[in-house]
C-alpha cells in the first residue's frame, strides 16, 4: 500500500484537456470503425450453424474443407482451427428451412474419411432468433445506461449523473471499437462482457465521485480542480490496486482460458483499462466542463442542514409539550 500512497495531491486536472481530447479522438475513431467496417456477428446474432470437431492428433483441415464442399447444408461454410491444431470449427449461415436436419449426423457422414474425431458441439440459431437476440442485447445496454443515470441522479446530483453516463458511453464505445478493429466475433458472451464493463466502470466512478463529494465539504479550497485533484489522489491507491488485481485475473483467463472465452476475456481486458482511465480522466473533468459550482453546492448543503436542524428542534419542542 505504501507504494501507491501519495502525500501531496497530483495535479491531474491540469492535463484534463489533453486527456479529454485523446479520448474524444479514440471514441470518434471507434464509431468510424463500427460504421465503416461493422461487427463480426457470431451465430448468436447473425443466425447459422456451428459444428466443433476434435480430432485425435492434428486436424486435416484441407480434407475437412474438401468434404464440407460436397454438402448443400454446409454450402459457403468456413472451416478454421479452434484454439489448437487438433480442433476445427465449421461455421455456416443457414436458413430456417435447414434447421430440421440433424447437423451433427450430417457432419459425421461428411467427415467419416478424414480421420478419428468426435463432434464436441453443435449450435444452430435461426435468422429471426438472431435478429431478436441482437435487438434485445441492444435494449439491455440502453436500459442499463438509463438505470445508471437515474441511480446516480438520485444518489448524487444531475451533473454527476451526466458525467458518469458520458464516461460509460466512452468506455463502451472504445470497447466496441476494439472488437471491430481486432475482428472479434460478437456473440452473447461479448454482450455479457459489455454489461460487465458498465458495472465495473460505474463502480470505479462512484468511488471517485464519493471522494469528490466528501472533498467538497472537507477541502478548504473553492477551486473545483483542486478539490478533484486531492480527492482523486486519495482514492488512487485503491483504484490502482483493485484495477491491477482484476486485470491480472482476466489476463490469466485470456491467456489460458481457451478459445471459447477468448472474446469475452479480451473485451473485459479493454474495459478494465478504459474504465479505470475514464473514472479519473473523463468523469471528473466533465464536472468542471459542466460548470459545477462549489460555493453554490456548499450553500445548498448548509441550507439543507439548517432545515434538518429546525425540524429536529420543532420535533423536540413538540415532544416536550412546549409547542
Amino acid at each position: 500500500m505504501e507504494l501507491f500512497r501519495y502525500k501531496k495531491p497530483i495535479p491531474l486536472m491540469s492535463k484534463a484537456k489533453i486527456f479529454f481530447t485523446l479520448s474524444l479522438v479514440a471514441v470518434l475513431a471507434s464509431w468510424v470503425l463500427i460504421f465503416a467496417k461493422g461487427f463480426n456477428y457470431g451465430i448468436d446474432f447473425a443466425g447459422g450453424t456451428l459444428v466443433q470437431v476434435k480430432y485425435e492428433g492434428k486436424a486435416p483441415i484441407d480434407k475437412v474443407r474438401e468434404a464440407i464442399k460436397k454438402s448443400k447444408i454446409f454450402e459457403g461454410a468456413s472451416v478454421n482451427y479452434f484454439g489448437s491444431d487438433d480442433e476445427v470449427v465449421i461455421k455456416v449461415r443457414t436458413s430456417s428451412k435447414k434447421l430440421g436436419t440433424d447437423i451433427g449426423d450430417e457432419a459425421r457422414k461428411l467427415l467419416a474419411n478424414t480421420g478419428k474425431f468426435e463432434i464436441r458441439r453443435v449450435d444452430m440459431v435461426g435468422p429471426k432468433v438472431g435478429n431478436e437476440l441482437r435487438e434485445k442485447g441492444l435494449m439491455a445496454l440502453v436500459l442499463a445506461i438509463a438505470g445508471i443515470l437515474l441511480y446516480v441522479s438520485f444518489r448524487f446530483e444531475w451533473r454527476f449523473a451526466i458525467a458518469s453516463v458520458l464516461a460509460l458511453v466512452h468506455d463502451i464505445s472504445i470497447a466496441m471499437g476494439a472488437l471491430v478493429l481486432f475482428n472479434v466475433e460478437v456473440n452473447l458472451d461479448i454482450l455479457a462482457a459489455l454489461l460487465t464493463i458498465l458495472g465495473y466502470s460505474l463502480n470505479d466512478t462512484i468511488i471517485v465521485f464519493d471522494r469528490i463529494r466528501e472533498g467538497l465539504t472537507t477541502v478548504k479550497s473553492t477551486n473545483l480542480a483542486d478539490i478533484i485533484d486531492e480527492s482523486v489522489t486519495r482514492t488512487l491507491s485503491r483504484t490502482t490496486l483493485t484495477s491491477l488485481t482484476t486485470f491480472f485475473v482476466v489476463l490469466t483467463l485470456f491467456l489460458m482460458g481457451g478459445e471459447i472465452i477468448h472474446g469475452f476475456s479480451f473485451t473485459l481486458l479493454v474495459g478494465i483499462v478504459v474504465g479505470t482511465y475514464s473514472s479519473i480522466f473523463i468523469a471528473s473533468p466533465l464536472l468542471m466542463m459542466m460548470g459545477f459550482d462549489v460555493e453554490n453546492y456548499r450553500k445548498k448543503l448548509a441550507d439543507k442542514k439548517r432545515r434538518e436542524q429546525e425540524k429536529e428542534k420543532m420535533r423536540a419542542m413538540y415532544e416536550q409539550g412546549t409547542v
